[in-house]
């Protein structure tokens, strides 16, 4: 049977079956946009004179703007090739980034690539918390092949991150609104990852409180 275009739902018995990458080459291609989108939009007088053509999208942060949404319809057409199957939160960023960049371009206005990390970040963090208004703790979609929690952990974990996501949306709004496009872009990747990393730190006297790992190795010593 073909895999789903799309990854499966956490609670399906079949997944985990091939569909994970090598978490050195997930991160490559989750930072590889940015890392692109960071070096154009700094590099972008010499990107245009060296490729005349680029000249064609405008300032640094117009070049920089096309490059990112080439370079994240690349990562996704790896993970795919590499899969077959489609990351859910790769998938809606990258779909977002493709409109928004889009508009930034067609419209000449850098506030819309500017309101991308604003638009994704609220989006998932409305959809964590509102999946758990239904019950539901929709973050296994990201974190179940790394951990194995019980209900409760899954909840806790899934409400904070929640809470993370729309905190990142506040922040972008602060940095975009009130520091330079260069400012911007710099935080945009070297200061988001720190944060999510730290966070991501943090939460992990909760994930050892509620590991199923951790609670099937109790029982077998006892």
């Amino acid at each position: 049977m073909n895999p789903p275009i799309l990854e499966r739902d956490p609670s399906d018995p079949q997944k985990g079956r091939k569909e994970g990458l090598n978490p050195l080459l997930k991160l490559a291609l989750e930072l590889g946009p940015l890392l692109v989108f960071f070096f154009a939009n700094a590099r972008g007088a010499w990107l245009t004179q060296k490729f005349p053509v680029l000249a064609e999208f405008g300032g640094p942060i117009f070049v920089a703007t096309g490059l990112f949404m080439a370079a994240t319809a690349i990562a996704l057409l790896v993970s795919w090739l590499l899969t077959r199957t489609l990351p859910i939160m790769p998938l809606v960023s990258g779909i977002v980034v493709l409109v928004f960049g889009a508009l930034t371009l067609y419209l000449q206005d850098d506030v819309f690539i500017k309101m991308k990390p604003t638009i994704v970040n609220t989006l998932f963090g409305g959809v964590l918390l509102g999946g758990l208004f239904f019950g539901k703790s929709l973050l296994g979609y990201v974190f179940d092949s790394a951990f194995s929690l019980d209900a409760e952990g899954w909840r806790k974990l899934t409400f904070r991150w929640g809470l993370f996501f729309l905190f990142l949306a506040v922040v972008n709004e602060v940095v975009w609104r009130h520091f330079s496009t260069d400012a911007w872009v710099t935080f945009k990747v070297w200061g988001i990852m720190p944060i999510t990393l730290v966070f991501t730190i943090s939460q992990m006297p909760l994930i050892m409180r509620h590991s199923l790992e951790d609670k099937t190795g109790e029982k077998a010593g006892k």
